[in-house]
């Protein structure tokens, strides 16, 4: 009897458990920029509903940052057509900046890059839901002329 409580202590003592901190849900999701041979790159303010550029060019790229974790396959379209792109971690620093990911800094979101397949213009939308509660969801939009 002795031995198996022994056995049974010796078991519970060399018990380890992992604790990780659960993913963040989504907080924002904003486009960041839009780039084309035309314009270079346009930085999309807060609120702004449409590019101020008129963008052209065969390769017009689209820059979302997703803040928090959100499913691996967003919902992403220009005038109802899927896009292809592109999905990088982002870290945040000590001092508030994010950048890309280095072994050792926390992940807090994903930048993406979509492709406009060719289209000139239209209304790019993109949403995504949090992996864990409260289960939101967020999007965004921007007309790119």
């Amino acid at each position: 009897m002795k031995l198996r409580l022994l056995i049974l202590l010796a078991m519970l003592l060399g018990v380890q458990t992992a604790s990780a901190a659960s993913a963040q849900p989504l907080t924002q999701v904003k486009v960041l920029k839009v780039e084309s041979p035309g314009c270079g790159f346009e930085t999309i303010d807060e609120g702004q509903t449409q590019t101020r550029c008129n963008h052209t060019g065969p390769n017009i790229r689209i820059y979302v940052l997703e803040v928090g974790y959100g499913r691996s396959q967003p919902h992403v379209g220009l005038d109802g057509f899927d896009l292809n792109g592109s999905r990088t971690p982002v870290c945040a620093y000590d001092n508030g900046n994010l950048t890309d990911c280095i072994p050792g800094r926390k992940t807090v979101g994903n930048l993406y890059i979509f492709d406009m397949a060719g289209r000139q213009e239209g209304t790019f939308t993109f949403s995504n839901t949090s992996i864990n509660a409260p289960g939101n969801t967020m999007s965004t939009l921007l007309y790119i002329k």
